[in-house]
Parts: structure tokens; sequence; C-alpha cells
């Protein structure tokens, strides 16, 4: 059955979301329903208590919160490995920001500060869920002790995807080796993709 919640899809040719063809593809076609076209109000009150703190946003897509983060003043930086998607994203930020996004694979790229924060928002139900494993150890590498990975969590199984939802008792098993839950909060302006499925969550790495 249909999500009634998802917007019918064109026929596309790439349908592997491990390839950046595929992501290309949609983002060519302005197939992008996973994106909020702007700013969510969990992201800007946690952002509001960790100004000047350094963040990567993995899977960027069009950016709107590493624009915000900008001109807040925060060290940041934006990666995705779509080459459409990195030009949507550099298209938004203008000539002053849009250096601060480069295309690049989040399992191999090493950003050019320490993070203080990892903001996730829809990077982890993007991802096959066979690279799930990977996405845990490699937030616990470029994370320090202390550093938090915060942002949107897709909840609940999904028949297919993208967007792959995930149980809770498996997020918990995926990132508690390395990391401590601190905050769990309800989100109240989702976007119709995951409208009732999201929850903010911030962990803090272990020492």
């Amino acid at each position: 059955m249909s999500d009634p919640n998802l917007p019918s899809a064109p026929d596309f040719a790439t349908r592997d979301p491990d390839s950046p063809a595929f992501w290309d593809e949609r983002f060519e076609r302005h197939f992008t329903p996973w994106d909020q076209a702007g700013v969510p109000s969990a992201f800007q009150s946690f952002a509001a208590r960790h100004r000047d703190a350094a963040v990567l946003i993995p899977g960027c897509g069009s950016a709107y919160e590493a624009l915000w983060l900008a001109q807040q003043g925060n060290p940041v930086r934006a990666i995705d490995f779509s080459q459409a998607a990195v030009a949507a994203a550099r298209a938004q930020l203008g000539a002053q920001h849009a250096p601060l996004v480069e295309q690049a694979d989040f399992f191999t790229y090493g950003p050019p500060f320490t993070p203080a924060w990892i903001y996730e928002r829809a990077f982890l139900c993007a991802l096959p869920l066979a690279r799930r494993a990977d996405y845990a150890q490699r937030m616990a590498v470029l994370l320090p002790a202390g550093a938090l990975l915060a942002g949107f969590y897709f909840i609940g199984a999904t028949p297919k995807g993208p967007p792959f939802g995930i149980e809770r008792a498996e997020l918990d098993a995926l990132l508690t080796p390395y990391f401590d839950l601190v905050e769990d909060e309800a989100v109240s302006d989702s976007i119709a993709v995951f409208v009732g499925r999201e929850r903010w969550l911030t962990w803090r790495r272990r020492d």
C-alpha cells in the first residue's frame, strides 16, 4: 500500500540510494518531498543553545540549516555526495556561503574542524539499511568525547524507501555502544513525509 503522505514518484531510471546518481536524478527533476524548504523550530532551539559550536551536516540536500548557522556565526560544513544536491545547496546559500558546501562521501570525508555537533536531518533514513552500522561507527569516529549527534530521526519501520524508517529499539542498539541519549523530544512541525514519525534526539559521544 502506498503512503498517502508521499507524493507520487516519477518513473526514475535509478533505484539505488547508495549511488549519487539516484539523488542527482531526483534533484534534477525537482522531486524532493523530504525538503522542508526552511529551518525547523527544534533545530533553531537546539542551535540557539549551542552558539559558536562547529557543525557538520551530512547529506545536506539544499542546506537551509547550513545558511542559518553561518548567519549565526557557527563554523559549518555541509556535505552531500550528489552533485545536483550540492549545486542546489550552493545556489540556495549564495556566493558568500557557497564554499561551505562540499561534494563528499560522508564515510570517507574529513571536515576542516573537529565537530562539536553533527546534525542529523533525513540522512540516516536516506541510507540503505546495510549502511546503518557504518553510519554509527563513522559518527563515533568523527565526534570526540562529549560532542553531540543531534537531529531528527524517522521512527518506525517502512516497507520500502527511502525514506527508510527505523524501529526505536534498533536505533538505540545502533547508537548506544558509542553514545548516551540526553534529549528526546516530540516534533510539532514535520513535513508530510515524516509527520507523526519524527523525534528530535540528542546523543552525547561517550568517553
